[in-house]
């Protein structure tokens, strides 16, 4: 089953034993479909990059988008970026080749990163703030959100993801692994690293639990809290085309708010988390790699102002490959 890594395999009750390497089983064995999902991943890696980058591009280079929604915007396609590069070029090199191993060095990196540019659920919390701003305040929204505001609220969002990042990791990996050392995933996620520790993980689980919720509970409620009032007061509005303006702004957000935490829900809240392997791991596929390339698509559709920056900026590429 492993071809290349085999002996660092460590089968149970091998006292012994220490871990160096984790073995990712990744997402098939069938040799027949490796090939169609190396394609498929290659694909979607470079929708993701060209999609974020793009936008992140098309933002710092047009005026009309150098506002605090844009900025925001691009911030989270940074962190898209970032969030892909963790895993999809170790699933592509897993099936590319037939080494599926993983340094306990890489694994603890991989963990710390996913930990850490997963928190873009805070910026998700913070631009619904701005939404909220945005309605509820239209004549203050420049007042309110100023650049020095949004600024410090991106910093806030990689600081909280640090000291989340820093003792769920260090958490997972002070436990001592003699094996086995094979985890039916493609990249290290916590569950089924803690599930393969050598001692009782009843503190570590419980450790693991108070930090998520720590960053679930404040970020789900100020999202809450932020529509209720965004809702109340597009009911308010007597016009109706300025009710489908509003629902228009919210549109984009509130899909992407559908998107991440519909697929962390299924994923991780899971009364028996280890019982469809197979589930998981498609969800976990959605979760990590298609979400950051299908966000720049969500923000772009439909938005004239984003619609309108594109074509000025093909036609200007066009212009300087005719001259």
């Amino acid at each position: 089953m492993y071809r290349a890594g085999m002996d660092d395999v460590i089968k149970d009750g091998d006292p012994g034993a220490q871990v160096t390497r984790f073995i990712l089983l990744g997402l098939t064995d069938q040799a027949d479909q490796k090939q169609l999902l190396f394609a498929v991943f290659l694909m979607i890696c470079t929708v993701t990059l060209v999609g974020n980058l793009g936008m992140i591009d098309l933002i710092r280079a047009r005026s009309t988008l150098h506002t605090p929604m844009y900025f925001l915007l691009s911030v989270l396609s940074f962190l898209d970026t970032c969030n892909s590069s963790v895993f999809t070029p170790r699933l592509l090199i897993s099936i590319l080749t037939t080494d599926r191993s993983i340094s306990f060095t890489g694994c603890v990196v991989q963990m710390a990163s996913m930990i850490l540019h997963g928190t873009g659920s805070l910026l998700l919390a913070v631009m619904a703030y701005d939404r909220f701003v945005a309605i509820c305040h239209p004549l203050l929204y420049h007042a309110i959100m100023s650049k020095r505001l949004c600024i410090q609220l991106v910093m806030v969002t990689y600081a909280a993801g640090v000291f989340v990042s820093a003792p769920q990791t260090r958490n997972a990996f002070i436990l001592p692994y003699r094996g086995p050392n094979v985890i039916d995933r493609f990249f290290c996620d916590i569950p089924p690293v803690l599930h393969l520790a050598c001692s009782d993980t009843t503190v570590a689980n419980v450790i693991l639990l108070c930090l998520s919720a720590l960053v679930t509970v404040p970020t789900v409620s100020a999202i809450l809290i932020s529509y209720a009032f965004t809702l109340v007061t597009i009911c308010r509005m007597r016009s109706l085309e300025a009710q489908r303006k509003a629902f228009s702004i919210c549109a984009s957000h509130l899909t992407a708010l559908s998107l991440f935490y519909g697929s962390v829900f299924f994923v991780y809240v899971q009364p028996n988390p280890g019982s469809a392997a197979a589930y998981n791991k498609g969800l976990s596929v959605f979760h990590t790699i298609v979400i950051p390339m299908l966000n720049p698509l969500v923000y772009s559709l439909r938005n004239k102002d984003v619609e309108a920056a594109v074509q000025i900026r093909v036609l200007n590429f066009s212009r300087k490959g005719i001259c």
